[in-house]
């Protein structure tokens, strides 16, 4: 071998090494939480799977397909959204206020407690501030403006969800917050420098906050971040119990965890159910609902009022910016359609206040 074909050689095994390295360095950075306990009927001791009936994350191939095939609908560039105004600093007894804030980032305050759902307030998502989704608008409220918080609900441990440099804020600004928590989530949160006490709980499993049951319940979905190991952290929906009653669906496919739920802990009063990233159906029906399939979860978990979210904000998927309301409308139709809220960013309702005027009644706005 000449010298210079002895020097591409050695220079084609150095680049290798190189990005074989790296590969592992970001495996290393990015990977999620891992999980140590019993076996369970979906857990092996390893490895968390959906209820029997739903399907577990698409495999790579699929991935791949999708993404050589997209069909990409147009989303705007950023879209500044003028801040809602300040939520109050608690609601009463009785009471039950929610905020959307985007995507999947919520404010609930049911009597006299401050719960803030998978919070979100970065301009990117990804495993760092360089990479990821970026959002095509603002968060509703300002996070100045959030009143104190008592309690983050994390469902998953997805960038879309579980954000760290919100986290880390918002355990900064509240000291004394606990965090709600998938198994395996916890343990992330800790070694990420998360302060907070994060409170892990199984499917079905609850904990009580001063008057306020949280219950985690099942969802179909999966767990993992970046290139690491995949579901070994669990995902969970939430079922909030005061005086009031509230369903969070957190991120899932169909399955019979809907019924399961009105069937084990009654009807919500207020359901928070997802309706974007479900384009193309052969790719996301196994980890997100549908519009038409949010309505029928509204219908099987019997919610008084229904809240869509999870649209709007990431390009995550093939739908655009406003195509999941537009397709919810088409399916509010007929005396039996149930009652759809829809808030802008940044709105708040107290949902003793909302009348039929108020609801999404088929009409495309």
């Amino acid at each position: 071998m000449s010298r210079s074909a002895r020097r591409k050689f050695m220079w084609a095994i150095g680049a290798v090494a190189s990005i074989f390295l790296l590969v592992l360095l970001a495996i290393h950075l990015t990977r999620s939480g891992e999980y140590r306990g019993p076996v369970s009927d979906h857990f092996d001791g390893s490895v968390f799977r959906n209820e029997s009936g739903t399907r577990d994350r698409p495999s790579l191939l699929r991935a791949l397909t999708w993404n050589l095939n997209r069909e990409r609908a147009v989303w705007p560039e950023r879209e500044a959204v003028a801040p809602g105004p300040r939520p109050p600093e608690r609601v009463g007894n009785g009471e039950l206020r929610v905020t959307f804030v985007g995507h999947a980032t919520v404010l609930i305050q049911v009597d006299g407690l401050n719960l803030l759902i998978d919070p979100v307030w970065s301009d990117r998502i990804g495993p760092f501030s360089w990479l990821g989704a970026t959002r095509h608008r603002s968060p509703g409220i300002r996070f100045e403006d959030l009143p104190p918080i008592d309690l983050v609900l994390v469902s998953h441990d997805h960038y879309d969800h579980l954000d760290l440099p919100t986290l880390k804020r918002l355990d900064s600004a509240n000291p004394g917050m606990k965090s709600v928590v998938p198994l395996g989530v916890g343990g992330y949160l800790a070694k990420n420098g998360i302060k907070a006490e994060s409170i892990e709980l199984d499917w079905w499993q609850e904990r009580s906050i001063g008057t306020t049951k949280i219950t985690a319940i099942p969802a179909a979905h999966w767990s993992g971040r970046g290139v690491g190991p995949q579901n070994r952290t669990l995902w969970v929906g939430y079922f909030i119990a005061g005086s009031r009653t509230v369903y969070c669906a957190g991120d899932t496919g169909w399955g019979p965890h809907f019924k399961e739920v009105r069937e084990r802990l009654g009807r919500p009063q207020l359901a928070i159910l997802p309706v974007g990233a479900y384009k193309p159906r052969w790719f996301m029906s196994p980890q997100h609902i549908d519009p038409a399939e949010a309505v029928a979860a509204a219908k099987e978990l019997g919610a008084q009022v229904s809240i869509p979210i999870h649209y709007g904000t990431f390009n995550l998927a093939d739908d655009g910016p406003t195509e999941a309301l537009d397709d919810l409308s088409s399916h509010l139709v007929g005396g039996d359609s149930p009652a759809f809220l829809v808030l802008k960013e940044g709105e708040g309702r107290s949902i003793e206040n909302v009348v039929p005027e108020d609801l999404m009644d088929g009409r495309t706005e």
